[in-house]
């Protein structure tokens, strides 16, 4: 791309892209020109033109960066996760009918309690696996960015469905301590231990996986699940050899902190991604002191960083070069440096010279 000529005219403002188009100055004259929406690659206002015999090269430009999502920072190996979550789903569909029956029969609270428990990883893994299908989806005229987020949406209602269920599990076992009844500890030992295999079984299948949210809460819950039911099994087994049947509930209360505890980081970063947030495995200091770094940059602002999904992060920045708009190789190995270096998938840069006479309205950093 070439540089301004030393010739140009002065610069004219144009009120809309019709103006703009309908123009017909002589070769080598510059424009300032402030053009809607996604025009001139989505560039918002500011942009300057130079007409080189016939031609218009944007001169403050963005560069946008689409790569292979890779192992590093917020970016995932794409990977397929049909077959697990519906091997998963089926399991703990099997485990919750097991759960019940041999509950009621053995009169065990703690395996009530896990069936629950189960019941709320069925919704969760529903949760997430729709959200996993939308995500795949194309983007449309509506939705520019397809449905990504749906994978950020599906971990937060999935921890929103754990609390439900630990506070339902506290409220049981804190009755049951009133009056505790006659366990069958064999019954609740032998379910328990079938729960074990199943859902370490069901965890493994989304171990691979694990750097991505909707998939890390899946896999959270399967690998709680088996630990719980362990704790299951441990109490049916002190049950039989001390006949203390209060260790039912006290193994549910030890059950629902273990969900508590495990949901809470969980929904912590759920939350931020919901909100916008930079992922929590990022530093945007060391983002913004790389672009500040790069040859010919004089300033960086208006830089955000959010999650486009659970693998997928997005940047926007203005790079202020004095020296004018670099040439492709520049925009190639910034967007190579941020993915490889970052994990950022979607970088956005528009360049700005930082002519006094026009700065830009989001430099002030409290503007967004």
């Amino acid at each position: 791309m070439s540089d301004l000529s030393p010739e140009c005219a002065p610069k004219r403002t144009f009120a809309n892209a019709s103006e703009f188009m309908g123009s017909r100055p002589k070769c080598g004259s510059k424009l300032q020109a402030n053009l809607p929406g996604d025009l001139w690659r989505r560039t918002e206002g500011g942009i300057t033109f130079d007409k080189k015999c016939e031609r218009w090269e944007p001169i403050g430009m963005a560069v946008h960066g689409r790569h292979e999502r890779g192992g590093h920072g917020h970016g995932v190996a794409p990977q397929r996760f049909e077959a697990a979550f519906a091997i998963a789903t089926l399991l703990n569909l099997a485990l919750v009918a097991l759960q019940v029956v041999y509950g009621i029969l053995a009169h065990s609270i703690a395996l009530l309690a896990d069936a629950g428990h189960n019941l709320g990883d069925v919704l969760a893994l529903l949760l997430a696996w729709g959200a996993y299908v939308l995500a795949r989806w194309h983007p449309t005229e509506r939705y520019t960015y397809g449905f990504r987020s749906a994978s950020i949406l599906a971990p937060l209602l999935s921890a929103a469905i754990l609390l439900l269920a630990t506070g339902a599990i506290v409220w049981e076992a804190i009755r049951r301590f009133m009056e505790p009844p006659v366990v069958v500890g064999t019954t609740v030992m032998a379910v328990a231990g079938i729960a074990v295999v199943l859902n370490a079984v069901a965890a493994w299948l989304f171990m691979a996986g694990s750097r991505d949210l909707n998939i890390r809460s899946a896999f959270l819950h399967m690998a709680a699940d088996a630990g719980v039911s362990f704790g299951v099994v441990v109490a049916g087994g002190a049950i039989l050899l001390t006949g203390w049947n209060w260790i039912d509930p006290l193994v549910s209360l030890i059950i629902a902190a273990v969900i508590a505890w495990g949901t809470w980081g969980l929904l912590r970063d759920a939350v931020t991604l919901s909100l916008q947030g930079v992922p929590p495995d990022m530093e945007p200091a060391q983002v913004r002191s790389y672009l500040e770094a790069l040859p010919g940059v004089a300033g960086v602002h208006d830089l955000h960083i959010w999650a486009m999904s659970t693998t997928e992060t997005a940047l926007t920045c203005h790079l202020v070069m004095p020296g004018g708009v670099p040439g492709d190789a520049f925009f190639t190995r910034l967007s190579h440096d941020l993915h490889d270096r970052f994990g950022i998938e979607h970088p956005t840069v528009q360049i700005e010279i930082g002519e006094p006479a026009h700065p830009c309205r989001l430099a002030p950093e409290h503007v967004v």
